[in-house]
């Protein structure tokens, strides 16, 4: 039987999900909850990474399982019980063994949130990026619509490896919320390169504070150089969704 499920965390003091060597990441606490609960080969596969520190309000992971030791309501109960209070599985369901978490999906949402102040607040340190710089909202605004399209986005992400990579990406639409201090930046989009929407949200704020300007970030982004060499803080990123054909 093969398990969707739908996973909340908390990404502060956790190694980010996928599976390290000194564990420690959300990966490694989800397959321990499966292994406790004796299904010893159980493997999780998630539809993406999330470094050290970003939080998740929906990633999406499956796992295959023996049919009929637990109901999908049992599963949740289960698992929820073997794991640390900042990580829950928050849904569950059976799906088709040919439903994949990472392949299937045809899009991803993340938000990122700036805390625009001259003084943090205690309750955001480690959920926003604390900017004491004034941002312009119209700068905002205009940086998020240059971002929107189909772009080659390889002056706006980092690499992994030094091998070839395929950097087109489409993002649908970079919506800026404002609610006072608080700036919440949204991106939907078909597939985020590795750092990207924290190079994007560095990129945004930079020019809404005046340390760059349009052009500079639309050459970068014609001619895929030089690299944007600003990476926003991992605290104010959140993945929101991850988007299905049925979704």
């Amino acid at each position: 039987m093969r398990l969707l499920l739908e996973i909340a965390y908390h990404g502060a003091g956790l190694n980010g999900w996928q599976s390290q060597a000194g564990g420690n990441t959300v990966q490694d606490f989800l397959e321990k909850a499966f292994h406790a609960l004796g299904e010893r080969e159980a493997s999780i596969h998630g539809s993406g990474r999330t470094d050290a520190g970003v939080h998740a309000n929906a990633q999406q992971a499956h796992v295959d399982v023996a049919s009929g030791r637990f109901t999908p309501r049992e599963w949740l109960a289960a698992l929820n019980a073997h794991l640390p209070p900042t990580i829950r599985v928050m849904g569950l369901r059976e799906v088709s063994e040919d439903f994949h978490a990472r392949f299937s999906a045809v899009g991803k949402i993340y938000s990122y949130t700036i805390w625009n102040s001259p003084m943090t607040h205690p309750m955001l340190a480690d959920r926003s990026w604390h900017v004491h710089w004034k941002l312009n909202p119209d700068s905002i605004r205009a940086a998020c619509s240059l971002f929107e399209g189909t772009h080659d986005f390889a002056a706006f992400s980092a690499r992994r490896t030094k091998e070839p990579e395929h950097t087109v990406r489409t993002i649908h639409r970079i919506e800026a919320g404002f609610d006072g201090p608080k700036i919440e930046l949204r991106f939907e989009g078909g597939g985020f390169l590795y750092k990207m929407v924290r190079i994007l949200a560095a990129a945004i704020t930079r020019h809404a504070a005046g340390r760059c300007r349009l052009e500079e970030l639309t050459t970068r982004l014609r001619t895929g150089a030089p690299a944007f060499c600003h990476t926003a803080p991992a605290c104010g990123l959140r993945l929101e969704k991850v988007l299905y054909p049925s979704s």
